[in-house]
């Protein structure tokens, strides 16, 4: 008679989502990769300046290990989301892309920078996604919550509940052009993205007063361990609304030295009471009293620009984070 022969149990191995949010000096680019190898980069920043933000992209892609991108999402058409679309086509190859559709408005500037962007998808697959639909990256839910300026209707699972936010947030009236409730920005894809229990929103550059229509008077996404600020930390964007509503335990702000990085919001961002903490890409000299201690700031404003910073996730919620610029990685518990 054979013996039984046992083997242990070895421990799965511990899959993470990768998150690099890059510096491209007030622009926006997001490089996320699942835990099941496939890679989704969040616009691209500014086109020219002899390809940096696309070199930037590039070098976090070699960092990640990502030799093409399953999914290219571009949350809407201004310049420093979309134009340097077709440098990044050039030195990587990108599988998918996904957007809101047509342009919102038609200056020459747009109309050039989407026409460029869309011949690049002509020859591949290429997605139009509205609220509620779901892009398919593999091994984390990406969920749109708002695109083409609509919101989602039926909350997500933790949501519905009333938002006490919302009686001390007012609309915004917009003195100067352009009105930013038609604005491209106005019709910025949202997305909820989510790994076990980590919940992660990344606003693209959706306005204040679209906050308040996808958060007032119930909210309908719930709370989230990471908030990627609207529109750079502008003041026209993360309404109390929204960022009381969201209640995130950690914030980065993708924010360039001088583009944004607002004093007002930076108060909104530092009084959430289970914030954990705020990391920003770069010192703001627009709210120099109110900035984080240096630790938390990948580029300062006496330091070399292009450090990006890096989140990682597990299914249960810990989140580290690791600023290029001094090595240190930090790690938060979930609440």
């Amino acid at each position: 008679m054979c013996g039984l022969v046992f083997f242990p149990l070895l421990p799965a191995a511990n899959k993470t989502l990768q998150i690099w949010e890059i510096d491209s000096e007030g622009a926006k680019s997001e490089l996320l990769v699942s835990p099941d190898g496939e890679s989704m980069l969040i616009d691209t920043g500014f086109p020219g300046y002899h390809d940096r933000d696309a070199n930037r992209i590039l070098e976090a892609c070699k960092d990640a290990g990502v030799t093409k991108l399953d999914f290219l999402v571009i949350t809407h058409y201004d310049m420093d989301h979309v134009d340097d679309a077709p440098a990044v086509a050039k030195k990587i190859p990108i599988t998918t892309f996904v957007d809101h559709g047509p342009a919102a408005v038609h200056d020459f500037g747009t109309t050039r920078g989407v026409a460029a962007y869309d011949a690049l998808w002509a020859n591949a697959k290429h997605m139009v996604v509205k609220p509620g639909d779901k892009i398919p990256f593999k091994g984390v839910e990406v969920e749109v919550i708002t695109s083409a300026s609509q919101h989602i209707q039926t909350p997500l699972r933790g949501g519905g509940k009333p938002n006490a936010a919302c009686a001390v947030t007012q609309h915004k009236v917009w003195t100067r052009p352009p009105d930013e409730d038609v604005s491209e920005n106005a019709n910025s894809l949202s997305l909820l993205i989510t790994y076990g229990r980590f919940r992660m929103m990344d606003m693209g550059d959706l306005t204040w007063n679209k906050e308040i229509e996808l958060m007032c008077p119930n909210n309908p996404v719930g709370k989230v361990d990471l908030f990627i600020t609207g529109n750079h930390g502008n003041d026209n964007a993360s309404s109390p609304a929204l960022v009381d509503g969201l209640d995130p335990r950690l914030i980065v702000m993708d924010n360039g030295e001088r583009k944004f990085g607002a004093e007002s919001t930076m108060k909104t961002l530092r009084a959430v009471p289970g914030l954990q903490a705020l990391y920003l890409l770069h010192w703001s000299a627009n709210a120099p009293n109110d900035n984080p201690p240096d630790e938390y700031i990948a580029n300062l404003h006496d330091s070399p620009d292009g450090k990006w910073l890096k989140i990682t996730a597990d299914q249960k919620g810990v989140v580290t984070v690791t600023n290029q610029r001094t090595g240190d990685t930090k790690t938060y518990n979930p609440r």
